[in-house]
Protein backbone atom coordinates (compact mmCIF):
# COMPACT_ATOMS: atom_id res chain seq x y z
CA UNK A 1 0.00 0.00 0.00
CA UNK A 2 1.50 3.74 -0.95
CA UNK A 3 -1.20 5.96 0.50
CA UNK A 4 -1.26 7.54 -2.17
CA UNK A 5 -4.28 8.99 -4.56
CA UNK A 6 -3.78 9.84 -8.29
CA UNK A 7 -5.27 12.53 -9.93
CA UNK A 8 -5.07 15.03 -13.09
CA UNK A 9 -3.40 17.69 -12.62
CA UNK A 10 -0.54 19.86 -10.92
CA UNK A 11 -0.30 20.49 -6.90
CA UNK A 12 -3.27 23.03 -6.28
CA UNK A 13 -5.47 21.79 -9.09
CA UNK A 14 -9.38 21.16 -8.13
CA UNK A 15 -8.34 17.10 -8.38
CA UNK A 16 -5.95 17.92 -5.32
CA UNK A 17 -9.02 19.52 -3.68
CA UNK A 18 -11.36 16.51 -4.54
CA UNK A 19 -8.09 14.26 -3.16
CA UNK A 20 -7.45 16.59 -0.04
CA UNK A 21 -11.68 16.66 0.86
CA UNK A 22 -13.01 13.25 0.22
CA UNK A 23 -9.09 11.33 1.17
CA UNK A 24 -7.37 14.11 3.86
CA UNK A 25 -5.47 10.95 5.42
CA UNK A 26 -3.76 9.85 1.66
CA UNK A 27 -0.85 11.63 -0.19
CA UNK A 28 -2.19 13.37 -3.52
CA UNK A 29 -0.34 12.08 -6.29
CA UNK A 30 -0.38 14.65 -9.02
CA UNK A 31 -0.30 13.13 -12.52
CA UNK A 32 0.00 15.25 -16.40
CA UNK A 33 -2.69 13.03 -18.09
CA UNK A 34 -5.83 11.06 -16.76
CA UNK A 35 -4.56 8.02 -18.47
CA UNK A 36 -1.25 8.88 -16.44
CA UNK A 37 -3.75 9.10 -12.87
CA UNK A 38 -5.19 5.51 -14.09
CA UNK A 39 -1.75 3.95 -15.14
CA UNK A 40 -0.22 4.79 -11.81
CA UNK A 41 -2.55 3.08 -10.00
CA UNK A 42 -2.80 0.37 -12.08
CA UNK A 43 1.09 0.05 -11.76
CA UNK A 44 0.32 0.34 -8.04
CA UNK A 45 2.44 3.68 -7.57
CA UNK A 46 -0.88 5.03 -6.00
CA UNK A 47 -4.22 3.12 -4.48
CA UNK A 48 -6.73 5.36 -5.83
CA UNK A 49 -7.12 7.48 -8.10
CA UNK A 50 -9.67 10.65 -8.51
CA UNK A 51 -10.57 11.22 -12.06
CA UNK A 52 -12.86 13.92 -13.14
CA UNK A 53 -16.14 13.21 -15.08
CA UNK A 54 -18.39 16.08 -15.35
CA UNK A 55 -19.06 19.64 -14.64
CA UNK A 56 -22.65 21.03 -13.70
CA UNK A 57 -21.84 24.27 -15.61
CA UNK A 58 -19.68 22.83 -18.44
CA UNK A 59 -20.89 18.64 -18.99
CA UNK A 60 -19.07 15.96 -19.21
CA UNK A 61 -15.18 15.75 -19.18
CA UNK A 62 -14.05 15.08 -22.58
CA UNK A 63 -12.98 11.52 -23.33
CA UNK A 64 -13.26 9.78 -19.42
CA UNK A 65 -15.89 7.83 -20.66
CA UNK A 66 -13.66 6.14 -22.94
CA UNK A 67 -10.51 5.44 -20.56
CA UNK A 68 -13.20 3.91 -18.09
CA UNK A 69 -14.03 0.34 -19.86
CA UNK A 70 -10.18 -0.26 -20.71
CA UNK A 71 -8.58 0.86 -17.52
CA UNK A 72 -8.76 -2.32 -15.28
CA UNK A 73 -9.49 -0.53 -12.80
CA UNK A 74 -13.37 -0.04 -10.58
CA UNK A 75 -15.40 2.88 -9.45
CA UNK A 76 -15.69 2.85 -5.43
CA UNK A 77 -16.86 5.97 -4.69
CA UNK A 78 -17.58 9.26 -5.88
CA UNK A 79 -16.54 12.89 -4.64
CA UNK A 80 -18.50 16.22 -5.24
CA UNK A 81 -16.07 19.65 -5.25
CA UNK A 82 -17.84 22.68 -5.34
CA UNK A 83 -15.36 24.60 -7.79
CA UNK A 84 -15.04 28.46 -6.93
CA UNK A 85 -12.99 30.13 -9.62
CA UNK A 86 -10.21 32.69 -8.44
CA UNK A 87 -8.94 34.98 -11.05
CA UNK A 88 -4.93 34.76 -9.20
CA UNK A 89 -2.43 37.54 -10.71
CA UNK A 90 1.23 37.95 -9.28
CA UNK A 91 1.58 39.96 -5.74
CA UNK A 92 1.82 43.04 -7.17
CA UNK A 93 -0.95 42.89 -9.74
CA UNK A 94 -4.35 44.61 -10.05
CA UNK A 95 -7.40 43.75 -11.42
CA UNK A 96 -7.68 46.82 -14.46
CA UNK A 97 -4.02 45.40 -15.48
CA UNK A 98 -5.05 41.92 -16.40
CA UNK A 99 -5.28 41.30 -19.91
CA UNK A 100 -5.21 37.55 -20.17
CA UNK A 101 -6.47 35.02 -17.81
CA UNK A 102 -4.91 31.28 -18.31
CA UNK A 103 -7.00 28.36 -17.44
CA UNK A 104 -7.99 24.55 -18.76
CA UNK A 105 -10.41 24.23 -21.67
CA UNK A 106 -13.25 22.91 -19.26
CA UNK A 107 -12.63 26.25 -16.64
CA UNK A 108 -12.77 28.84 -19.08
CA UNK A 109 -16.24 28.67 -20.29
CA UNK A 110 -17.33 28.43 -16.24
CA UNK A 111 -16.28 32.23 -16.11
CA UNK A 112 -17.36 33.63 -19.33
CA UNK A 113 -19.34 36.07 -17.96
CA UNK A 114 -16.76 37.59 -15.60
CA UNK A 115 -14.06 37.87 -18.61
CA UNK A 116 -16.31 39.14 -20.96
CA UNK A 117 -17.23 41.86 -18.63
CA UNK A 118 -13.20 42.95 -17.77
CA UNK A 119 -12.29 42.68 -21.26
CA UNK A 120 -10.08 39.93 -20.31
CA UNK A 121 -9.25 37.42 -22.68
CA UNK A 122 -8.55 33.69 -22.24
CA UNK A 123 -5.83 31.37 -23.08
CA UNK A 124 -6.17 27.72 -22.70
CA UNK A 125 -3.84 25.80 -20.75
CA UNK A 126 -3.32 22.14 -19.91
CA UNK A 127 -4.28 22.91 -16.40
CA UNK A 128 -5.43 24.91 -13.98
CA UNK A 129 -2.46 24.87 -11.64
CA UNK A 130 0.05 25.10 -14.01
CA UNK A 131 -1.91 28.25 -15.08
CA UNK A 132 -1.13 29.25 -11.42
CA UNK A 133 2.24 28.21 -11.72
CA UNK A 134 3.14 29.57 -15.59
CA UNK A 135 2.15 33.16 -13.79
CA UNK A 136 4.27 33.03 -10.43
CA UNK A 137 6.92 31.91 -12.61
CA UNK A 138 6.51 34.60 -15.21
CA UNK A 139 7.27 38.42 -14.96
CA UNK A 140 3.99 39.51 -16.84
CA UNK A 141 1.25 41.63 -14.40
CA UNK A 142 -0.86 41.14 -17.56
CA UNK A 143 -1.07 37.89 -16.60
CA UNK A 144 -3.63 36.19 -14.47
CA UNK A 145 -4.94 32.38 -14.00
CA UNK A 146 -8.18 30.88 -13.13
CA UNK A 147 -7.81 28.28 -10.27
CA UNK A 148 -8.40 27.54 -6.67
CA UNK A 149 -7.40 29.59 -3.48
CA UNK A 150 -5.19 26.63 -2.69
CA UNK A 151 -3.07 27.56 -5.80
CA UNK A 152 -2.58 30.64 -4.89
CA UNK A 153 -1.47 29.67 -1.47
CA UNK A 154 0.85 26.86 -3.15
CA UNK A 155 2.40 29.31 -5.43
CA UNK A 156 2.39 32.59 -3.58
CA UNK A 157 -0.07 34.20 -6.09
CA UNK A 158 -2.85 37.09 -5.07
CA UNK A 159 -6.09 36.59 -5.15
CA UNK A 160 -7.21 39.50 -7.39
CA UNK A 161 -11.26 38.31 -7.83
CA UNK A 162 -12.72 35.71 -5.82
CA UNK A 163 -15.59 33.54 -7.03
CA UNK A 164 -15.82 34.76 -10.45
CA UNK A 165 -18.05 31.33 -12.20
CA UNK A 166 -20.96 32.40 -13.97
CA UNK A 167 -22.88 29.94 -11.73
CA UNK A 168 -23.21 29.97 -8.37
CA UNK A 169 -23.71 26.26 -8.00
CA UNK A 170 -20.60 25.17 -9.87
CA UNK A 171 -19.61 21.97 -8.88
CA UNK A 172 -17.60 18.67 -10.29
CA UNK A 173 -18.06 15.40 -10.16
CA UNK A 174 -15.31 13.11 -9.57
CA UNK A 175 -14.94 9.25 -9.27
CA UNK A 176 -12.95 6.91 -7.32
CA UNK A 177 -11.13 4.11 -9.08
CA UNK A 178 -9.53 1.20 -7.61
CA UNK A 179 -7.61 -1.99 -8.67
CA UNK A 180 -9.91 -4.11 -7.05
CA UNK A 181 -14.11 -3.54 -6.75
CA UNK A 182 -16.05 -3.21 -3.64
CA UNK A 183 -19.29 -5.08 -3.41
CA UNK A 184 -20.18 -5.75 0.12
CA UNK A 185 -20.60 -1.64 1.50
CA UNK A 186 -24.00 -0.42 1.64
CA UNK A 187 -24.36 3.25 1.46
CA UNK A 188 -26.92 5.63 3.68
CA UNK A 189 -27.90 6.98 0.82
CA UNK A 190 -28.14 4.13 -1.49
CA UNK A 191 -25.80 2.51 -3.69
CA UNK A 192 -25.07 3.50 -7.59
CA UNK A 193 -24.17 0.82 -9.99
CA UNK A 194 -22.18 1.60 -13.15
CA UNK A 195 -21.96 0.08 -16.42
CA UNK A 196 -21.12 0.41 -19.73
CA UNK A 197 -22.96 -1.84 -22.70
CA UNK A 198 -23.80 -1.85 -26.99
CA UNK A 199 -26.91 -2.78 -27.57
CA UNK A 200 -27.34 -5.34 -30.65
CA UNK A 201 -28.43 -4.12 -34.27
CA UNK A 202 -31.62 -4.77 -34.41
CA UNK A 203 -34.94 -2.15 -34.28
CA UNK A 204 -35.68 -0.58 -30.97
CA UNK A 205 -32.61 -2.66 -29.07
CA UNK A 206 -31.96 0.43 -27.19
CA UNK A 207 -35.85 1.26 -26.22
CA UNK A 208 -36.44 -2.23 -25.29
CA UNK A 209 -33.28 -2.62 -23.27
CA UNK A 210 -34.19 0.37 -21.22
CA UNK A 211 -37.70 -1.53 -20.92
CA UNK A 212 -36.22 -3.91 -17.68
CA UNK A 213 -35.34 -0.50 -15.75
CA UNK A 214 -38.87 0.68 -15.98
CA UNK A 215 -40.72 -2.29 -15.42
CA UNK A 216 -38.64 -3.35 -12.32
CA UNK A 217 -38.66 0.38 -10.29
CA UNK A 218 -34.82 0.37 -11.10
CA UNK A 219 -33.54 4.44 -11.87
CA UNK A 220 -31.49 5.15 -14.08
CA UNK A 221 -29.38 8.61 -13.14
CA UNK A 222 -27.19 8.69 -16.20
CA UNK A 223 -27.58 7.43 -19.73
CA UNK A 224 -24.85 8.73 -22.24
CA UNK A 225 -23.36 7.38 -25.35
CA UNK A 226 -20.45 7.72 -26.91
CA UNK A 227 -18.39 6.26 -30.45
CA UNK A 228 -15.69 3.19 -30.47
CA UNK A 229 -13.23 2.45 -32.44
CA UNK A 230 -14.38 5.48 -35.12
CA UNK A 231 -17.05 3.70 -36.05
CA UNK A 232 -20.45 5.71 -36.46
CA UNK A 233 -22.59 2.39 -35.88
CA UNK A 234 -20.49 1.31 -32.76
CA UNK A 235 -22.15 3.47 -30.21
CA UNK A 236 -21.46 2.34 -26.84
CA UNK A 237 -23.61 3.53 -23.60
CA UNK A 238 -22.34 4.41 -19.88
CA UNK A 239 -25.36 4.26 -17.40
CA UNK A 240 -25.40 4.58 -13.89
CA UNK A 241 -28.43 3.29 -11.90
CA UNK A 242 -29.82 3.39 -8.55
CA UNK A 243 -29.53 0.07 -6.90
CA UNK A 244 -26.86 -2.96 -6.25
CA UNK A 245 -26.09 -6.13 -8.56
CA UNK A 246 -27.64 -8.03 -5.54
CA UNK A 247 -30.54 -6.33 -5.37
CA UNK A 248 -33.70 -8.51 -7.32
CA UNK A 249 -35.17 -5.70 -9.35
CA UNK A 250 -31.45 -4.42 -10.20
CA UNK A 251 -30.93 -8.18 -11.12
CA UNK A 252 -33.68 -8.84 -13.24
CA UNK A 253 -33.01 -5.38 -15.16
CA UNK A 254 -29.50 -6.24 -16.03
CA UNK A 255 -31.06 -9.92 -17.33
CA UNK A 256 -32.77 -8.02 -19.62
CA UNK A 257 -30.59 -5.37 -20.41
CA UNK A 258 -28.28 -8.47 -21.14
CA UNK A 259 -30.75 -9.60 -23.96
CA UNK A 260 -30.75 -7.07 -26.24
CA UNK A 261 -26.97 -6.30 -25.92
CA UNK A 262 -23.88 -7.70 -26.79
CA UNK A 263 -21.68 -6.62 -24.42
CA UNK A 264 -22.11 -5.41 -20.79
CA UNK A 265 -19.55 -4.61 -18.57
CA UNK A 266 -19.75 -3.60 -14.68
CA UNK A 267 -17.56 -0.45 -13.97
CA UNK A 268 -18.11 -0.17 -9.97
CA UNK A 269 -20.95 -0.12 -7.36
CA UNK A 270 -20.02 2.94 -4.68
CA UNK A 271 -22.71 4.96 -2.36
CA UNK A 272 -24.38 7.60 -3.79
CA UNK A 273 -22.61 10.94 -2.16
CA UNK A 274 -24.81 12.91 0.09
CA UNK A 275 -24.30 16.27 -2.43
CA UNK A 276 -25.83 13.88 -5.50
CA UNK A 277 -28.96 14.76 -4.25
CA UNK A 278 -28.29 18.16 -2.90
CA UNK A 279 -29.91 20.22 -5.72
CA UNK A 280 -33.21 17.91 -5.35
CA UNK A 281 -33.71 19.17 -1.76
CA UNK A 282 -33.48 23.32 -2.48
Amino acid sequence: MTNRIAFQGELGAYGHQACAEARPNMEPWPCPTFEDAIESVRKGDADLGMIAVENSTYGRVADVHQLLPESGLHIVDEAFVRVHVNLLGRPGARLEQIRTALGHAVILPQARGFLRENGIASEVCSDNARAAREVSEGGDDSRAALASELAAEIYGLRVLARHIEDHDRNTTRFIVMAREPDLKRRGKGGMITAFVFRVRNIPAALYKAMGGFATNGVNMTKLESYMVGGHFTATQFYAEIEGHPDDRSVQLALEELDYFTDMVRLLGVFPAAARRYESERR
